[in-house]
């Protein structure tokens, strides 16, 4: 897989836009007002969890060795292609749920029918079109991006960096 969702927890604030816009992404009618009048109920697939005052968006990793891969007895869980997401196929899914179970990360939830579950796909029909996941395009803080993997270890190494050199700055300082 060429890029990733990254998620740059210091930029957010808590707003669940990323949550909003899956959503919408994932419903038939990709409109939030029909999707309100026509009682659907897409459901997201990326979550904002709070862990004391920070927020913190979790989404699927889509791992190279993916447990809910691994745990589905019917392959609905898989890939199209090697690196790619890992995606879902309901018509595959039998409603056992081990791939929930098999999670690590607790991203996997159950539908609203209770018969099949969600996902982050990475928005595969947007990448198809050219567009960004959902939750990346939509974050107003960009606390969730699209990144090429290399820019964003790079990013992180550079985040470490300037970390070690504000502590030693502060402890000169004491």
């Amino acid at each position: 897989m060429e890029k990733r969702l990254v998620m740059h927890i210091e930029r957010c604030v808590g707003c669940h836009t990323c949550e909003f816009v899956c959503a919408v992404a994932h419903s038939e009618s990709k409109d939030p007002v029909k999707i309100m009048m026509n009682g659907e109920q897409p459901g997201y697939r990326v979550f904002v969890e709070s862990y004391g005052n920070k927020a913190i968006p979790v989404h699927c990793s889509h791992c190279q060795k993916a447990a809910c891969m691994l745990a589905c007895p019917t392959h609905a869980i898989h890939r199209n292609e090697e690196g790619g997401p890992v995606l879902f196929d309901d018509s595959r899914c039998i409603g056992c749920r081990m791939c929930v179970h098999a999670c690590p990360f607790g991203v996997l939830t159950v539908d609203a029918s209770g018969k099949g579950i969600l996902k982050c796909d990475l928005c595969i029909e947007r990448l198809a079109e050219g567009q960004e996941p959902a939750c990346a395009e939509g974050c107003p803080t960009k606390a969730v991006t699209f990144e090429e993997e290399v820019d964003s270890t790079r990013t992180k190494r550079r985040r470490s960096a300037a970390m070690v050199i504000a502590a030693q700055e502060e402890s000169i300082v004491n």
